[in-house]
């Protein structure tokens, strides 16, 4: 995919990965709305690579909707639309319904609900782009957070599900699974999070870089390489890395 004279919506773009992909679009000459629930923080973005501020809550309906018709009103059309906004929430069973649903609306709905507001747009033009930022714990999991690790499962789904039934009709999907990204996210993911994640991490910029230089290739965009091979490890024995996994969890509660 050229990024040179297109459109790309990115939802929760007021920081992290969201913000570090608008930059690196623009630098390569696209158009960018920023989105963030995070008003202020959209419009430095966006007044930053002179893009677009449209910000909403992207995981409701209406908001998703909004964001949609604002970028349309602005530019016309849209070329990329990068399902970025999410939310790290840890626990198990026990997490209160709350944490549940804020995970399920962030990190599975509004990836649905964006779906739902740009397809008919596509379906008429000829085609577009959908990037969904999944996680490498959708691929896996992530210890001590079932919210997060479930609805990241369900968010890669649903990408998989949109590639197998648009792909021939001009829409392209993509899925960024990385694993840990130097940002607040991290920052706030726990001892947990930080012991697993924080000595591979890579930088915002990075992981930017790399989406900017995958567009339009495989489905699966791995920053960390070594992913691929757990992945493949998990599927061709399950049973065997849910072993591995079970002794990581002991030697992390240990420490």
């Amino acid at each position: 995919m050229r990024l040179a004279g297109s459109v790309a919506v990115i939802t929760g773009a007021g920081n992290g990965i969201g913000a570090s992909m608008g930059r690196e679009f623009a630098s390569r000459g696209a158009s960018v709305v920023v989105n963030d629930i995070d008003a202020e923080a959209a419009r430095d973005v966006a007044a930053e690579i002179g893009g677009t501020a449209v910000p909403g809550d992207a995981a409701s309906d209406s908001g998703a909707r909004e964001l949609v018709e604002g970028a349309l009103e602005a530019h016309g059309r849209i070329d990329l639309f990068c399902a970025n906004a999410g939310v790290a929430t840890a626990g198990g069973p026990e997490a209160p319904d709350e944490d549940w649903d804020r995970a399920w609306q962030l990190n599975v709905m509004s990836h649905v609900r964006a779906a739902r507001a740009v397809l008919p747009h596509w379906l008429e033009t000829g085609g577009g782009h959908f990037l969904a930022t999944v996680s490498a714990a959708g691929l896996l999991t992530m210890l001590g957070a079932a919210p997060y690790s479930v609805t990241k499962h369900a968010s890669l789904g649903f990408a998989e599900w949109l590639s197998v039934t648009y792909g021939d009709r001009g829409i392209a999907v993509q899925a960024l699974c990385p694993q840990g990204v130097r940002t607040g996210m991290l920052a706030n993911s726990g001892g947990t999070g930080r012991r697993l994640l924080d000595a591979d991490a890579v930088e915002p910029a990075e992981v930017a870089e790399m989406v900017a230089d995958s567009l339009g290739g495989e489905f699966l965009i791995l920053p960390h390489p070594e992913v691929a091979k757990r992945y493949a490890q998990r599927a061709s024995d399950p049973d065997r890395w849910l072993a591995g996994m079970r002794s990581l969890r002991g030697q992390l509660e240990q420490s």
